[in-house]
């Protein structure tokens, strides 16, 4: 928790430290002010599932066709997994010269087409199949999946009530301490703060034509909860 300060009839003077850990704040005589931390853990909703799909050709039509056909792979591989291709959704499309750098004029030796695919998935149950599926496509490749909440503003509100419970039962126990009654929050701020993505689970790995298949290497576990964090600074009068 972070340091109480308390006025009665003279406001105390705050150490340089914790001028740099709270808002300057223009306190009055008989009040309170706190800082405290909050957080909101959830299980994640959502899977993002992003990958490239991407060719080199000697020219720009080969490379174009051979990412087509690619492309149309991934429109029936999803569709057989009852997912509705529409739901992916391109993020990037470039095709670009490929020089080589050894040669003096660097004349193009060929052309690379990339396009980058993203999409939303809330059945978990899915994704083993589909990265298995998706990785025995020519020209996909850089599977990543990423595990959020839909719904961050919801857990963001909630990781500030939790931050401000806590505030408040440090004012109310310091309050209380010194004989005094607490009265209603004059002033508050409220940071929050998202954990990063989430990444934890690839593509099983291929395997040969009648070899075992194994299981990916978080094969029944439980994706990692979502955590969001808030601290409130709050100012209360007391009585």
């Amino acid at each position: 928790m972070k340091a109480i300060l308390l006025t009665v009839a003279v406001f105390s003077l705050v150490a340089a430290a914790a001028a740099q850990e709270h808002p300057t704040v223009a306190a009055q005589p008989n009040t309170v002010f706190v800082g405290a931390d909050g957080k909101f853990e959830a299980a994640p909703d959502t899977a993002l599932l992003q990958f490239n799909i991407s060719d080199q050709e000697p020219n720009p039509k080969s490379a174009y066709d051979h990412v087509s056909k690619s492309t149309e792979q991934v429109r029936q591989i999803l569709r057989s997994n009852g997912i509705d291709p529409r739901q992916a959704e391109f993020g990037s499309y470039s095709l670009q010269p490929v020089f080589d750098y050894r040669s003096p004029d660097r004349k193009p030796v060929g052309y690379r087409v990339t396009a980058s695919v993203s999409l939303k998935l809330r059945d978990f149950s899915k994704l083993s199949d589909l990265l298995d599926q998706l990785s025995a496509v020519p020209s996909t490749g850089n599977q990543v999946i990423n595990y959020t909440l839909e719904n961050m503003d919801a857990a963001k509100i909630k990781a500030v009530n939790n931050a401000y419970e806590h505030a408040r039962a440090e004012a109310e126990a310091l309050a209380r301490t010194a004989g005094r009654t607490l009265g209603e929050l004059s002033y508050a701020s409220v940071d929050t703060f998202e954990q990063g993505p989430i990444r934890p689970m690839m593509g099983r790995v291929q395997m040969q034509a009648g070899a075992a298949k194994v299981g990916a290497p978080t094969e029944e576990f439980t994706p990692e909860k979502v955590t969001v964090t808030a601290h409130v600074n709050a100012l209360f009068t007391i009585k």
